[in-house]
């Protein structure tokens, strides 16, 4: 076991919301509130919660703090994962990430299908970087819950996986 975990922990996730228009008018993030309601499901805690510019150099910096900052396991972002050209929340990600997870963005996007024509539209990516898993999500709350149900139950088995808990892969 590595850092001060206990086994039973549950994952401590930041929320990061891209989003121009939130960060310049504000408002409610209803998104980001969508996110948090996941991590409390996986029994996790929230650690911190930025809304950041749709700008790649402010998301990637963002992201970077929150690898860096112990006792963060998952940082989970919403939004800027279209076609929109200030969507730029995947390019930022694959930048900080150092091993991808495509499974999770795949298993995301197939949920996805079953509620929206334009499903295979979302550019959203998974990967870690040191201990720490990094989820793109969909902007909408609704999309949010659609695309996390899939992959909730495999959150907390990734954040044991990274912290060194558990070695076997048992069912």
């Amino acid at each position: 076991m590595t850092g001060d975990a206990t086994p039973s922990a549950g994952p401590r996730a930041a929320i990061v919301t891209a989003s121009s228009s939130r960060a310049r008018e504000g408002g409610a993030d209803e998104s980001g509130d969508a996110l948090v309601a996941l991590v409390e499901s996986l029994a996790g805690t929230v650690v911190g919660r930025e809304l950041v510019a749709d700008d790649r150099d402010a998301l990637e910096a963002c992201l970077r703090r929150w690898v860096a900052e112990p006792g963060c396991d998952l940082v989970l972002t919403t939004g800027g994962t279209g076609f929109s050209p200030d969507d730029v929340t995947p390019e930022a990600t694959e930048a900080v990430v150092e091993r991808r997870a495509p499974g999770i963005a795949e298993a995301m996007r197939a949920a996805s299908a079953a509620h929206t024509p334009n499903w295979m539209l979302s550019r959203g990516v998974a990967g870690v970087s040191g201990g720490t898993l990094i989820v793109n999500f969909p902007g909408s709350p609704k999309a949010i819950g659609e695309a996390g149900e899939p992959i909730a139950a495999a959150l907390p088995h990734a954040v044991r996986l990274l912290r060194g808990e558990q070695g076997g892969h048992g069912r």
